[in-house]
């Protein structure tokens, strides 16, 4: 073989190598693979699987009319049971097995905490996690990018209605872990705010259903209201013990409850249960954002079951794929990153998502709702 072409194959095979060791993990010619951990089994599986259910919707309809950039969309979703350790372990797999380009809709704050030193160090985005927690967004972590309004908005909001009322003797029922606590606080600030103090708590353990405790803690009080930072079956529990004790406070939710699982969970007795919202109202068809994930949830999974969690999860999807179109077909997680920090006043639909370099909290919209006659949720 003359000299002259052997180096141009040696050179032609160098290239080849370092194309490939350069290539993005996750990134292929026709594809893009992205991660999730969330509850899809256990007390909190509701709170998962519509959340899957949404950017499944939403990356659907991308795939259907050739994807971002001509890549196609594959979301890896893999079960925590919403638990912390199963969380971390599911992170280490699709980064360094599974080698997602990054990571979407994880659900919970305890499950993002534990996930946050591994994706941080890893350097890989994190976008539109179920949370309100303020340890998703201070400090400004490059990686973190969150969609919804923080615990701290909703619990103003929700302090701000009782007090309204007249309703100043307030308890919290809790969970016992960052996502309860997260929501503790921020009752306290709003209280604080307005010169008051929590007249008294009650704690439950995540996952599960013991509330006699928290029952007999709080209702020795007989508080006029009670905000309740858990998930849909503890807090369901909750509130048919304490009218079982003879209170009926008004019983007042965040949105991470997940309000559709709550009023299943308490039939007749979920009446005017209230529930704060970080998204628009799931059944407001004077929404452009409504009206296509109505569509696109319906010819995706067959049926017309609209909630907050799915429209959450297709919000985070419509947000994630912006910013890879805007990363253009050379993207990097890099690229990616500094593609979402230049959506600014992004109008999804009418709801309205803005971040910068030193913001990365897309929304503060929080409205409040309440669970009517025959589990209906009325604004």
């Amino acid at each position: 073989m003359a000299i002259g072409k052997w180096q141009a194959l040696v050179a032609a095979a160098s290239l080849g190598v370092a194309l490939v060791a350069s290539a993005e993990p996750g990134v292929t010619p026709n594809g893009i693979l992205v991660g999730q951990s969330a509850a899809l089994t256990g007390p909190a599986s509701d709170l998962g699987q519509e959340m899957r259910k949404g950017i499944l919707a939403y990356f659907e309809r991308v795939n259907k009319a050739g994807g971002v950039n001509g890549r196609q969309l594959t979301l890896k979703s893999l079960d925590d049971g919403y638990e912390a350790t199963r969380a971390a372990a599911n992170t280490h797999t699709l980064i360094e097995t599974d080698q997602v380009f990054a990571l979407l809709g994880y659900v919970g704050t305890p499950t993002s905490e534990a996930s946050k030193p591994i994706f941080t160090a890893a350097k890989v985005p994190f976008v539109g996690a179920f949370s309100g927690a303020e340890l998703l967004r201070t400090p400004v972590n490059r990686y973190i990018f969150n969609i919804r309004a923080s615990y701290n908005a909703e619990t103003e909001a929700l302090v701000n209605l009782a007090t309204q009322l007249g309703l100043k003797r307030v308890a919290v029922f809790y969970q016992n872990d960052s996502y309860g606590k997260a929501g503790l606080a921020g009752v306290e600030a709003a209280m604080k705010k307005r010169g008051l103090q929590i007249s008294g708590v009650g704690t439950v353990e995540r996952n599960s259903v013991a509330v006699s405790d928290a029952v007999h803690d709080i209702a020795k009080i007989e508080p006029q209201a009670v905000i309740m930072i858990s998930a849909y079956k503890s807090c369901a529990a909750f509130i048919r013990e304490m009218k079982k004790a003879d209170q009926n406070p008004q019983f007042m939710n965040v949105s991470f409850v997940g309000t559709r699982a709550l009023a299943d969970e308490l039939g007749d007795e979920g009446r005017g249960v209230g529930i704060s919202q970080v998204v628009p109202f799931p059944w407001n068809l004077g929404s452009p954002l409504v009206r296509e994930y109505q569509h696109d949830l319906t010819e995706s999974t067959g049926k017309s079951d609209y909630n907050f969690g799915s429209l959450e999860g297709y919000i985070a999807a419509r947000v994630f794929v912006e910013g890879l179109r805007r990363a253009g077909p050379n993207v990097t997680r890099e690229r990616f990153v500094d593609a979402l920090e230049s959506l600014h006043n992004l109008d999804v639909g009418g709801f309205p998502v803005s971040y910068t370099s030193a913001q990365h909290n897309g929304s503060n919209f929080v409205e409040l709702t309440v669970i009517g006659k025959d589990r209906r949720i009325l604004r």
